[in-house]
């Protein structure tokens, strides 16, 4: 799915807002999706219907990194871009970022690709405040060997066999012919 900003990533409605649920309800199989993304946050969220593979996708010690875009504000210097690659204190922890590249800049605004691998509550928008810039736009790009590509906002898409086979390889998981 390439969740619009709005959308809760929840497969249960809890209030009026839309829900990632809202996108696949004619599916007759129980999906889970594959992580979060705040519900400012555009892009890319897998679904499954193996929470073994949710897991697997998820738990630190697999390591699947994730790329986001980012649209902050101000200029970015190479020091703060060191800052986010060298890790930096947050308030639930250490937070280091993989890669961190300026991708463009405008008057005012910077544009950058970061990857990581774990994924804490808003961690881009709060890291990225640690070093005094305000995130305007947050768009995950790629999960593991997951792209996005030019998918169209708000419509989702099943993965094929070789897709779905590297992402049980991403988890270090067998991969179970029955999953989606």
């Amino acid at each position: 799915l390439n969740k619009p900003s709005g959308v809760v990533t929840t497969m249960k409605r809890e209030d009026e807002r839309a829900t990632v649920a809202d996108y696949v309800a004619n599916r007759s199989d129980r999906l889970f999706h594959v992580g979060r993304l705040d519900a400012d946050t555009e892009g890319l969220i897998l679904l499954t219907n193996d929470g073994n593979l949710a897991h697997g996708l998820t738990h630190p010690s697999s390591e699947v990194n994730k790329i986001y875009l980012a649209r902050i504000k101000g200029t970015v210097t190479k020091t703060e871009i060191s800052a986010l690659t060298t890790g930096i204190e947050l308030s639930d922890g250490f937070a280091k970022a993989d890669t961190v590249s300026i991708v463009g800049a405008t008057p005012g605004e910077t544009a950058i690709e970061i990857s990581l691998h774990e994924g804490r509550n808003r961690i881009i928008r709060r890291m990225c405040e640690h070093i005094g810039h305000e995130v305007i736009q947050l768009v995950r790009v790629q999960f593991g060997p997951i792209k996005l590509g030019d998918m169209k906002l708000g419509k989702t898409r099943v993965l094929n066999h070789t897709e779905v086979g590297s992402l049980y390889r991403a988890a270090q998981l067998v991969k179970d012919e029955t999953a989606l």
